[in-house]
């Protein structure tokens, strides 16, 4: 039987980094408790990103710029925080991503365990020959109150994996998996905050007893002990839990994994998986690596890198990702972004956000997936894709064929800078841009403030939320610009 395991692996994280500082000065008069918590930074999604968008960005990394990508058959998405309560959420990706229409789409939720699960029946699912190609993907953007712990706590973002029986980076050895219903937090239907339970609790009795015992199940199925660990990866809020835990288990407390806690925070369903990301990026051949999760019991995996490790190279590694963010110091853009405040947004932004389900299904290609045409004839590239083709002087009938533009380069021709028409984040920036290989379209920026675009940038597609119904609590998605 073919080894299976991770063939590729990805993270994302949004461009800005909220300062802890800034939260704990802010809240200091009601909340001094938390001055002990203001150092390092936490990532911050943008208000167009969430859990959907960002696993789009991750699972790109991974996949490339290549237009086909028929060998992935199975997609999970893995989220504590999906957009949808009722409505297929790993279809929203795979529109995106433009991956086949017989892709099996699966969403698994309900616990911050649900990143590592998603991997575990990824894995098994390719062992058993019933997929080749699996992409499993886990993302959060959680809401927190102001002025608590989890504020400071809690980030956002991504990490998408690659799981086939060809070119592995890390060979899957083995899991153990305990269901227990422990509740260390939950949070309703129609709740926007988890309800949390009190701390020493949620540690003594949960992590300290669950976890352990998962990991010795594991060594137990496997035939090996903890000193054969290489890395040990445990997500945690708590200080030095995780090196407390390893030496339980015989681990070297040496071999415990940095969890990011300062410049990051803790990204949720997707942390475990972010974490072995890092590791990845750095490890040697032969390096065993295991990977816990807490949420509802807990999830154990153990994996050994393979040969093809030395030739890794992704995109951007975290390290890069962190390195490049930008920090963020005004408190209020946090609190508008993600909703916590009521605030006027004037006239302009009165309107009937109503969108036409019809419309979106019949041209769910070029708005999801960006997708418009390219004349057979001539050559000439147009968005979107119509029956008669733009080609100057050959107005030709029906001699398009689909072009993807979301992995095409383009440079922005011409950009307006408009604080009159409603944006959550003024001014609204959007502007012509042209692409590299033809194709010419009216485009939202994103990720950009005040003075940092200019005609002839180049810039890249992002998946983004295009505007939210209110009203009726659709989020509509389309394709916007960053500069690159």
């Amino acid at each position: 039987m073919s080894d299976v395991g991770i063939s590729s692996i990805a993270g994302y994280l949004p461009r800005l980094r909220l300062s802890k500082k800034t939260v704990t000065q802010a809240n200091a008069w009601l909340a001094p408790n938390l001055a002990g918590k203001g150092k390092g930074t936490r990532t911050m999604a943008n208000w167009d990103e969430d859990s959907v968008t960002m696993s789009v960005e991750a699972i790109r990394r991974i996949l490339g710029r290549d237009d086909d990508r028929s060998h992935v058959d199975t997609l999970f998405f893995a989220s504590t925080t999906m957009p949808f309560a009722d409505r297929l959420n790993s279809g929203i990706i795979r529109a995106a991503l433009t991956l086949e229409e017989e892709t099996q789409c699966i969403d698994i939720t309900s616990t911050l365990k649900s990143g590592t699960s998603a991997l575990i029946q990824a894995l098994d699912k390719v062992k058993s020959g019933k997929s080749s190609h699996s992409i499993v993907s886990a993302a959060d953007k959680r809401k927190a109150r102001a002025a608590s712990p989890q504020e400071l706590n809690f980030g956002d973002g991504s990490v998408a994996i690659s799981v086939a029986t060809e070119n592995l980076i890390a060979k899957y050895i083995n899991s153990s998996s305990l269901s227990i219903d422990f509740i260390d937090h939950f949070r309703q239907p129609g709740e926007e905050f988890d309800y949390n339970w009190e701390e020493r609790w949620i540690r003594d009795e949960g992590y300290l007893k669950i976890v352990p015992k998962a990991i010795n199940d594991l060594f137990r199925k496997s035939q090996i002990d903890g000193s054969s660990i290489d890395h040990f990866i445990l997500p945690s809020v708590f200080p030095k839990l995780d090196q407390k835990i390893a030496k339980k288990c015989g681990i070297d407390p040496d071999k415990v994994v940095n969890n990011m806690g300062l410049s990051v925070g803790d990204t949720g369903s997707a942390h475990s998986l972010l974490m072995l990301a890092s590791v990845l990026e750095k490890a040697k051949p032969g390096e065993k690596i295991l990977v816990c999760s807490f949420g509802g019991g807990s999830d154990v995996l153990l994996f050994e890198t393979t040969e093809n490790i030395t030739n890794f190279k992704p995109e951007q590694t975290i390290e890069n990702l962190i390195e490049s963010g930008t920090e963020e110091n005004n408190y209020m853009k946090y609190l508008t972004f993600n909703d916590l405040i009521k605030w006027e947004r004037g006239m302009r932004g009165e309107q009937d956000r109503k969108t036409a389900l019809t419309t979106l299904y019949r041209h769910n290609d070029a708005i999801m997936g960006l997708i418009g045409g390219k004349c057979s004839k001539t050559g000439t590239i147009q968005y979107p894709a119509s029956p008669i083709s733009v080609s100057p002087n050959s107005p030709d009938l029906n001699t398009q064929e689909p072009y993807k533009f979301a992995e095409k380069r383009a440079k922005i021709l011409s950009w307006s800078a408009d604080y009159l028409s409603f944006s959550i984040n003024p001014p609204n920036h959007y502007g012509v841009v042209d692409f590299e290989e033809g194709g010419r379209i009216m485009i939202d920026f994103t990720d950009v403030e005040k003075g940092e675009i200019d005609s002839g940038m180049e810039v890249k597609m992002v998946f983004r939320v295009k505007i939210v119904d209110e009203l009726r609590g659709f989020t509509r998605y389309f394709w916007k610009a960053i500069p690159v």
